[in-house]
């Protein structure tokens, strides 16, 4: 399979590694504020999430536990989201009476954190919080409450630092923008 070098196709770098990393560490200061003396408990959302969440709980100064979660809302290969959230692994640790904080790479449009909010409260969890790395506001159809937000970005294709095309490049220490006229999908 012949998969293309990202920098055949990369429009510009949009948040550099330390960009990123200045954010999560100061975002981690914040939530080890707001969270002292709770039942922290940190769900990743799969797969874009776990680069953020690695990073951000070495910066949260709190006794916490880490859960994952995987939700499919795109069909590979598509631009955006078809609408239909489906739960591909779901939470081995009861929530009850936990204090819950979401990490999630981007939230577009709304409707899959949605989605995934409303279940996790029929768990019944003390709150629920929300940290994204990118806010793509622009893109808003459900309203949804990012407590914690890296960077507020505009409607742009991105890739790297957890967030993949095709699959691909989710390991890159930054995020770039595609240049959809120079990309191609692996053949």
């Amino acid at each position: 399979m012949a998969v293309q070098k990202w920098q055949d196709f990369i429009k510009k770098e949009l948040i550099s590694e330390e960009e990123l990393q200045a954010r999560i560490k100061e975002m981690g200061a914040e939530i080890t504020r707001d969270f002292a003396g709770k039942d922290l408990l940190v769900i990743s959302i799969l797969r874009g999430g776990v680069m953020i969440t690695a990073d951000l709980i070495r910066h949260i100064d709190l006794p916490l536990a880490v859960e994952f979660m995987a939700v499919a809302s795109y069909e590979q290969g598509m631009r955006q989201s078809d609408g239909d959230v489906r739960i591909t692994l779901d939470l081995r640790t009861p929530i009850k009476g936990r204090h819950v904080l979401i990490v999630e790479d981007i939230i577009d449009s709304g409707h899959t954190l949605n989605s995934v909010m409303d279940l996790l409260q029929t768990r019944n969890p003390a709150s629920i919080t929300i940290c994204a790395l990118l806010d793509k506001y622009e893109r808003r159809e459900v309203d949804v409450d990012i407590r914690y937000t890296g960077f507020k970005i505009e409607n742009e294709f991105v890739f790297g630092y957890g967030l993949d095309i095709d699959e691909y490049y989710r390991n890159l220490p930054f995020i770039g923008t595609v240049d959809l006229d120079k990309y191609e999908a692996p053949s």
